[in-house]
C-alpha cells in the first residue's frame, strides 16, 4: 500500500532527539541546513532519476552522464550555489563522473602546486569550466611507487619547453578519471630531466585535446582503458589511458611553487618549501575518510530498515515471524557497522581540522607535526577505507537473497566504493608507511625527543609496558580511560614488539620485508586506537539533544568493544588484558546491543538520506519494501516481451528436436 510507513513503530521506539543526531552527524546545524536543502533539490528534479542506470549499456550509461553533469553544471550558475553547495549537488546526484576529478584533484593540484601568476592563468578557466581537467600520475606500470614513474619531461634550452615523452609501453598513464573522452588538460606527473640529468617526479599542466573540436592534439594518443567492476558503477567515468608521443608543452607550464626550472635550464628550489607538496595529500586523504563514513553509513541504512522489515523463521501458533533485526546474530554483524560509521564521521570531521592545523603550520614554515600527520592520514585512510568496502559487502549479506538485486541499491554501492582501496595508495602499501614512522617514533624515544599528535602515547613508554587492566566486572569496559590504556598498551607493544625484532636482521630492510605482516598489525592498531580515540574526545565536546550523548556513548563503546573481540589475540598476547576480562568485554558488548536494538532505526534515519540519495527498494524510509521489489522486478528491459528475443532462433528448435527424439 501506498503512503504507509511500516518503520513508524521502531521510529516509536526512539530514545533520543533524531533532530538534534542528524545536526551532530552532520557537523552542524548549518551544515545539516545546507545538505538537507540540497539533498531535496536533487531528489525532487526527474533530471537526476539514477533508478534505469544499471539497465543501461556502456556508450548509453556514459551519454547520461555526460547529460546530468551538464545539468548540475546549469543548476549551480542558474541558482548560484558556493563552492560547498555544488560540492554537496554533485554528490547527492550520487554518479561518478569526468567532473569529481577536476574539482577533486586537478584545481587543488594547481591551487596546492602552481605559483601565483599560474593559479591566476589556470584556475578561473578551471572554475568556470572552460578547461575540463584530469589528474594523470597512475601509469601502467606504476601505482604505488610514484618515484617509480616513467613519463619523462625533458627540457630543451633551444625553444624553451618541456618535451613529455612515454618511453615503454608500461609508461601509459592509466586509470585517471575524465581522461578517457572528456578532459582537455591534465596535470601530468613526470621524471624531470635537465641537461641529461633525473630531477624526479614533477607536475605539469599539458592541454590533451583541441578546445575547437575536441581532437587529441599532436602526439597523444587516447582513450577509455574498458569496462569496470559491476553494473553502472564506475562505468559512468570515463577511466582513461594517454600515451605522449615527445609532445611539446612551453616551461611555464611546469608546476613551479616548489622547484623551478631556468630559463637557462636550471633546476633550483623555490624559497616556498618542498613539505608543503603534502598539504594536498592530507586534504585528499581526509576527503576519502569521510567519504567512508558515507559509503558505509548508506549501506547500514539500507540494511538497517530492511532487518526491521524482514521477518524469517520464529513463528508459533500463527503469530507473526521473527523481525531479522531481534536475532542476536543479525545484531552482532550489523550493530558494530552502525558504530563504525558514526567512528568514521568523526574521525573524518578531525581529519578535517588536522589538515587546517597542518595547513597554517606548513605556511610558517613550521614542519614538525607534517611527518605524524602524513603517516595519520595514510593510515585511516587506508582502516577507513578497507573497514567500509567489507562493511558494505556485509551489509549485503546482511539483507540475504535480495541484497544480491542491483535494486537493493548494494552491488553498486560496493562497485562504486572497492576503488577506493587501491587508489590514492593501495591499503597495505600506506600501512607499512605507518609503520616506518611507529619505528622511527619508538627509535627516538630514548632521545629526549617526545612524540607528537597521534603518536603522543608512546611518551607514556614505560607506563604502557607494565600497566595491565584493571576491569573486574562486565561493565568497567564502559569506562572510558580503561578502554582507551587498553589499546594504548595493545599499540604500543606491538610497536615495540616489531622494533626489537628489526634489530636480529642484519640490514633494516631486510627485517622490513620479513616483518611486513607484523607490521602492518602495528599500523592497525595504532590507526584503530587513532578512531577510538577522537570518537572518546567527540564525547566529552558539548552535545545538545535528549538522549543524543547517551547514544553516542553506547555506539563508542560498541565500536572499541567489537574491535578488542574481534582483536582480542593482540591484547592477550601483548598481556594488555587477562582471558577473564576479554570474556568480560563480549559479555558487556552483548548487553550493548540490546541497547541499541530499540533505537537502530533512528540512528540510521539520522543520516538524513533520501531515497532518491540511497537508491535502494530494501532501505526505503517508509519499509514498504516487497510491493517496490515487485514493480522493480516488471521494469526489466528483459521483461518488455513476454517471449524472449532469440526464442524462435535457439530455443524452440531445441525444444521440437527433444520431441522429435522422444517419439523415436
Amino acid at each position: 500500500m501506498e503512503g504507509v510507513d511500516y518503520l513508524a513503530p521502531e521510529r516509536n521506539n526512539a530514545q533520543f532527539d533524531v533532530d538534534e543526531m542528524k545536526i551532530v552527524w552532520a557537523g552542524s546545524r548549518e551544515a545539516f541546513e545546507v545538505s538537507d536543502r540540497i539533498a531535496r533539490l536533487v531528489a525532487s528534479d526527474p533530471n537526476f532519476r539514477k533508478d534505469d542506470r544499471t539497465t543501461l549499456g556502456r556508450k548509453e550509461l556514459f551519454k547520461n552522464t555526460l547529460r546530468k553533469a551538464a545539468y548540475a553544471w546549469k543548476r549551480i550558475i542558474e541558482l548560484r550555489l558556493n563552492e560547498e553547495e555544488a560540492k554537496r549537488l554533485r554528490s547527492f546526484i550520487d554518479q561518478p563522473a569526468f567532473t569529481d576529478l577536476h574539482w577533486g584533484m586537478f584545481v587543488p593540484a594547481i591551487k596546492g602546486q602552481g605559483t601565483d601568476e599560474q593559479q591566476e592563468k589556470w584556475l578561473p578557466l578551471a572554475y568556470k569550466m572552460q578547461i575540463i581537467g584530469c589528474y594523470a600520475q597512475t601509469e601502467l606500470g606504476h601505482g604505488s611507487n610514484v618515484q617509480g614513474l616513467e613519463t619523462t619531461a625533458t627540457f630543451d634550452p633551444q625553444t624553451d619547453e618541456f618535451v613529455i615523452h612515454s618511453p615503454t609501453l608500461t609508461s601509459c598513464k592509466w586509470w585517471p578519471g575524465g581522461l578517457g573522452k572528456i578532459s582537455t588538460h591534465g596535470v601530468i606527473y613526470a621524471r624531470l630531466i635537465t641537461d641529461g640529468k633525473d630531477h624526479g617526479v614533477h607536475g605539469f599542466i599539458v592541454q590533451l585535446r583541441s578546445l575547437d573540436d575536441h581532437l587529441p592534439l599532436p602526439g597523444i594518443t587516447v582513450g577509455d582503458i574498458g569496462m569496470k567492476f559491476g553494473n553502472a558503477a564506475y562505468n559512468t567515468m570515463d577511466n582513461g589511458v594517454l600515451r605522449f608521443d615527445h609532445v611539446r608543452i612551453p616551461r611555464n607550464q611546469m608546476l613551479m611553487r616548489v622547484s623551478q626550472v631556468t630559463r637557462e635550464g636550471k633546476y633550483v628550489q623555490s624559497n616556498v618549501p618542498r613539505q608543503l607538496v603534502y598539504g594536498t595529500m592530507v586534504f585528499v586523504r581526509q576527503t576519502i575518510v569521510s567519504d567512508a563514513s558515507t559509503a558505509l553509513s548508506r549501506a547500514v541504512c539500507i540494511a538497517t530498515r530492511y532487518s526491521a522489515v524482514r521477518r524469517q523463521f520464529g513463528s508459533h501458533n500463527g503469530s507473526p515471524e521473527t523481525q531479522v533485526i531481534n536475532y542476536k546474530t543479525q545484531q552482532a554483524r550489523l550493530f558494530p557497522l552502525l558504530a563504525s560509521a558514526y567512528a568514521f564521521r568523526f574521525v573524518g570531521e578531525w581529519l578535517k581540522w588536522l589538515y587546517m592545523d597542518v595547513t597554517k603550520r606548513l605556511e610558517a614554515k613550521d614542519f614538525s607535526t607534517l611527518p605524524e600527520a602524513h603517516a595519520c592520514t595514510a593510515g585511516l585512510k587506508s582502516l577507513t577505507t578497507s573497514a567500509t568496502a567489507d562493511g558494505i559487502e556485509e551489509c549485503r549479506k546482511l539483507c540475504g537473497g535480495h541484497g544480491y538485486l542491483c535494486s537493493s541499491g548494494l552491488p553498486e554501492l560496493f562497485a562504486v566504493y572497492v576503488p577506493a582501496c587501491t587508489y590514492e595508495g593501495d591499503n597495505i602499501v600506506l600501512l607499512l608507511q605507518v609503520a616506518r614512522h611507529l619505528m622511527k617514533t619508538v627509535s627516538q624515544l630514548g632521545s629526549g625527543k617526545m612524540p607528537v599528535g597521534t603518536t603522543a602515547y608512546m611518551g607514556r613508554a614505560e607506563h604502557l609496558m607494565q600497566c595491565r587492566s584493571d576491569v573486574k566486572q562486565a561493565k568497567d569496559w564502559l569506562r572510558p580511560n580503561v578502554v582507551l590504556e587498553a589499546f594504548e598498551a595493545r599499540a604500543f607493544r606491538m610497536s615495540v614488539a616489531c622494533a626489537k625484532n628489526l634489530t636480529k636482521f642484519s640490514s633494516p630492510e631486510e627485517g622490513f620485508q620479513e616483518l611486513s605482516a607484523d607490521l602492518v598489525e602495528a599500523a592497525v592498531a595504532h590507526c584503530q586506537l587513532i578512531v577510538v580515540s577522537k570518537f572518546i574526545e567527540k564525547l566529552q565536546q558539548d552535545i545538545p539533544g535528549k538522549g543524543v550523548k547517551q547514544q553516542l556513548e553506547i555506539l563508542c563503546s560498541v565500536y572499541a568493544l567489537f574491535l578488542l573481540h574481534k582483536h582480542h589475540g593482540d591484547f592477550l598476547s601483548t598481556g594488555c588484558i587477562t582471558p577473564t576480562q576479554a570474556s568480560l568485554a563480549n559479555e558487556q558488548l552483548r548487553s550493548l546491543y540490546s541497547q541499541v536494538r530499540p533505537n537502530a532505526i533512528a540512528l540510521v534515519d539520522a543520516f538524513n538520506y533520501t531515497d532518491h540519495y540511497l537508491g535502494s527498494v530494501l532501505g526505503r524510509y517508509d519499509g514498504n519494501v516487497y510491493p517496490k521489489l515487485y514493480e522493480e522486478a516488471w521494469k526489466d528491459p528483459l521483461n518488455d516481451s513476454v517471449v524472449p528475443d532469440g526464442y524462435h532462433e535457439y530455443v524452440r528448435p531445441m525444444l521440437k528436436q527433444q520431441l522429435r527424439n522422444a517419439r523415436l
